[in-house]
């Protein structure tokens, strides 16, 4: 787990050591506190020995680890006395306690509460202890300034995403597992870190690239006092940590709900004054960071790759651009005739002007929309026959599977350059009959005021339960450009429902507050389309403003905090002036990209870490998964947008169609913006 880390330099005392509250510990002392014979000559060479072997890139394991009374004390002390803060973000949910590092700036009377706990950290950093490491990994010497600790804890939900562990200047990462000793952890129950392969490519300039593959080849399930560690390499080292499951009904299983709680960090490079420092290595390190990979180009072998098509008659006269009968026919077989109304399509164009974001409810018309849930139901009904490898699926199936996973994973289509006589599939009209066609580009144009629209890229996707997402990135082009997405979910449960009874008028007053699960009553934006209201009224689009923010802290606290995810966010990115602000927020957010010329400094992702707070979150636009609505935004340089991991606990795999639209605009326009 990556996150915000101290300084680690302490000040020196007089003798140059470390002025700290650690000790210095003898050979025996530290020996006492692991396992017995784990830190012997012939163990290490066995340890070192299998870790040269391993696959899919150089990892170890060592179970047990630290002597048994020693370990269960120090359980003990963390859930008596520690605290735990509730994060989300793009690339992860968990509960986390502080960094350990600050132990050392506790009070004598706090220090009192957790004795086995220093001794624990006393020894993992010990010289002895980082000696025996370093020789296993090879990885070089580790410093005993530095330390980078913190206790992770994975109820059911939680997960980390694939990432590579490389920031600043950590050199091996670790794991100790403290899950309950007396029960043995289930494999079933998830939690497991995972090891992905790569494999060697070589881009236009003959560079050799290693490029993750979207499987996981080895699953490591937790176990009380294992210790899993591996070498931090830019570009090999992903791994991820599965989604804890949840045990049974409600949770939970025997009354008890699965935890794994783990103390996780890393052994960074020697710092200045320490043997084994080398001047200059930590900015080199910081070249080759998660953060520099995700803010880099776009890689050649990233899948899929744009297929960004000019419209047709682009450069159309302005009498063309006036919808014609055939125009009309033509949209009606597909959208709902409320949204092809004047009256209608000039109030979106309002709301749109002012907002720059719509939500629409009920947009394809119910015929069409009824074929396309017939076939997604269908696909879903055939989930269990799915093949579980991506090459399997993309040999098997119309879809192929996106990647590398620490930039995103799922299922997609892109529209076909051939084969136009062939059978359609409902989601193949919607890709290659409906959305590139100059009558739905009019229709875009005059919803939205956007007059002219160049090209379009468009991809359908389908984010498998356990198993999909996107993570955060940036748009950098020089102008904006409209994005839409057309919800096809047809399972329920994905957000907080109204209340039945409410009336007509209740229910259109309700509509804009907050309803997307955990968005801090600022996330779903539009109707819920219960059926109640009038054609015109579902047509109208709710937007990010005033009524979200009148949420009471009543109806928030009712959103179920177990959310399966699912939802489209739309975040302002970090002002990059402040570049010492910038370097601590990389650490924190696990190399999620965060540049924006967004005035407000928000942590990338980071939406839910503190419940309740009156805290602007920097959202600017949100909408859950569902059936049948769109949403169309302008989006602008730097903004942010990611679709959260889909939790194994949805009812359904999440579905959508989704558009880039390149737009011109005159020079009145961008005056005005």
């Amino acid at each position: 787990m990556k996150r915000k880390t101290t300084s680690g330099r302490n000040s020196l005392d007089s003798a140059g050591q470390p002025d700290t509250k650690k000790r210095v510990l003898d050979n025996e002392t530290v020996k006492a506190r692991f396992r017995d014979g784990l830190l012997d000559r012939e163990t290490l060479e066995q340890y070192k020995k299998s870790y040269a072997a391993s696959a899919p890139y150089k990892h170890g394991v060592i179970s047990p680890l630290i002597s048994a009374p020693l370990l269960r004390s120090v359980r003990e002390e963390i859930q008596e006395h520690l605290s735990f803060t509730e994060k989300e973000t793009d690339i992860y949910k968990i509960f986390q306690s502080g960094d350990l590092a600050n132990l050392d700036g506790l009070d004598d009377a706090s220090l009192s509460k957790l004795p086995s706990l220093l001794e624990l950290r006393d020894a993992l950093y010990s010289a002895p202890f980082r000696q025996y490491l370093s020789e296993v990994t090879g990885a070089g010497e580790l410093s005993g300034r530095k330390t980078d600790m913190a206790i992770n804890v994975y109820t059911g939900g939680c997960h980390l995403l694939c990432h590579d562990d490389v920031i600043g200047s950590r050199r091996v990462s670790y794991i100790l597992y403290l899950t309950d000793p007396d029960v043995a952890w289930q494999p079933e129950w998830g939690g497991a870190l995972r090891l992905y392969p790569t494999t060697s490519e070589k881009d236009e300039s003959g560079k050799e690239v290693k490029v993750p593959g979207p499987d996981y080849s080895l699953s490591i399930p937790p176990a009380f006092n294992q210790l899993s560690f591996f070498t931090v390499q830019p570009g090999e080292s992903f791994h991820d940590v599965e989604e804890v499951y949840y045990a049974g009904p409600g949770g939970k299983q025997g009354g008890k709900e699965r935890v794994r709680m783990a103390i996780s960090g890393w052994y960074h490079i020697p710092q200045e004054g320490e043997d084994g420092y080398e001047e200059g290595l930590e900015e080199k390190l910081a070249e080759r960071s998660s953060l520099a990979q995700l803010q880099g180009a776009g890689d050649a072998f990233d899948r899929p790759q744009p297929q960004v098509t000019p419209y047709e008659g682009a450069d159309e006269e302005e009498a063309d651009k006036e919808f014609t009968e055939a125009d009309l026919d033509f949209l009606l077989k597909y959208i709902a005739p409320s949204y092809l109304t004047p009256d209608i399509t000039e109030e979106l164009s309002e709301n749109f002007t002012n907002d720059c974001s719509l939500s629409l409810e009920r947009f394809l018309h119910d015929k069409f929309a009824a074929r396309v849930r017939a076939y997604i139901e269908e696909q879903e009904q055939e989930s269990n026959t799915l093949p579980a490898s991506s090459g399997e699926i993309e040999k098997k199936t119309d879809w192929k599977v996106s990647r590398p996973p620490h930039k995103h994973r799922y299922l997609y289509q892109q529209p076909r350059t051939s084969g136009s006589c062939e059978t359609k599939t409902p989601i193949q009209e919607l890709l290659e009959d409906l959305l590139p066609s100059r009558a739905f580009k009019k229709w875009l144009a005059v919803a939205t005021g956007c007059g002219e629209l160049l090209d379009h890229n468009l991809l359908a996707r389908r984010f498998r339960r356990g198993m999909d997402y996107t993570l955060a990135s940036g748009y950098e082009g020089e102008a904006p450009r409209l994005e839409f997405t057309i919800g096809l979910t047809p399972s329920g449960g994905w957000e907080k429902e109204e209340d039945e009874e409410e009336d007509d008028e209740g229910e259109d007053e309700g509509e804009d507050e907050g309803e997307d699960e955990g968005e801090d009553g600022e996330g779903n934006i539009g109707d819920k389309g219960k059926g109640k209201e009038k054609e015109k009224e579902k047509a109208k689009p709710k937007t990010n403003g005033k009524e979200p923010a009148q949420k009471d802290a009543a109806a928030e606290a009712e959103i179920d905090e177990h959310t399966v995810g699912g939802y489209e966010i739309y975040m302002a990115g970090d002002d990059d002036d402040d570049e010492d602000d910038k370097e601590e927020e990389e650490e924190e957010t696990d190399g999620t990209p965060s540049t924006s010329k967004k005035p407000k400094k928000s942590d990338p992702a980071i939406y839910k870490a503190a419940h309740g707070e009156d805290s602007d979150d920097g959202i600017l636009f949100s909408m859950a998964a569902g059936w049948n609505r769109m949403s169309i935004v302008l989006r602008d340089s730097g903004t942010l947008k990611f679709v959260k991991y889909v939790s194994r606990s949805a009812g359904g795999d999440r579905w959508d169609v989704t558009g880039e639209i390149g737009v011109k605009f005159d020079e009145m326009e961008e005056d005005e913006e």
